[in-house]
């Protein structure tokens, strides 16, 4: 009885001590008020530091993408420079060639310029069909057909004198036809005789009455008139 009782007074201090006053409740719920708002306030800057971090991610996801946009587009870009480059030396090249090309043709131009210029010359020089022309090397020189026919004989002045003898030279102007258009005596018998005189006026007046092959061009395709000389030769 004595071990219940004391058992009892024991239990009956420390019911009395487990049982909290109304400030110990109060500050309890104040301090457990304190711990609710401090741990909201965590709460809301864990979620806060999330939505920053969620941000800081997509920014960084953004910033990947924006510097992937501008890789390619550097790229390209690079590309693009490098096919213009290329672009640009072709038409340099070209351009090179078409420059060379238009001095080449302008040196040509000028040769043949020139060229066209001596052929002028030259074909200036050379005479067209009955020109008058002098003898020279590059003319064939006219040929009298019918020279012996044409050379006159002469009389004696007397019983007791004889013919004329000699050689008469008459300049005659030969068409591209071959017919005289003029005669001139150049070269008559010596001396000043009647029968010398007579003998030149022969032979001029027969020089009017020769056919010739006319003077020509070496290739014979070009007829030319000219002044030639003709020899009679009387005896």
């Amino acid at each position: 009885m004595r071990i219940a009782l004391s058992l009892l007074l024991i239990a009956l201090p420390l019911a009395a001590a487990r049982k909290p006053t109304a400030a110990q409740l109060q500050a309890q719920v104040k301090r457990l008020t304190e711990e609710r708002d401090d741990l909201k306030q965590r709460l809301a800057a864990t979620e806060d530091l999330q939505k920053d971090i969620g941000s800081a991610r997509k920014a960084r996801d953004l910033a990947k993408a924006e510097a992937e946009t501008a890789r390619k587009e550097t790229e390209q870009l690079r590309a693009t420079l490098r096919e213009n480059q290329g672009g640009s030396d072709a038409i340099l090249k070209d351009l090179q060639d078409a420059k060379q090309a238009a001095a080449e043709a302008r040196a040509e131009a000028a040769r043949l310029k020139t060229e066209n210029e001596a052929l002028q010359l030259k074909t200036a020089a050379v005479p067209g069909e009955g020109d008058l022309v002098q003898l020279s090397e590059d003319i064939r020189p006219a040929r009298a057909i019918n020279l012996n026919r044409a050379t006159p004989r002469l009389k004696a002045a007397s019983f007791f004198a004889g013919r004329p003898k000699g050689v008469v030279v008459v300049h005659v102007l030969i068409s591209e036809k071959g017919d005289v258009l003029a005669a001139r005596l150049i070269q008559g018998l010596p001396g000043d005789s009647a029968e010398a005189r007579e003998a030149g006026e022969a032979c001029v007046e027969a020089a009017k009455h020769l056919v010739f092959d006319a003077a020509a061009s070496k290739d014979g395709k070009t007829k030319f008139k000219v002044w030639q000389g003709v020899g009679f030769y009387l005896d």
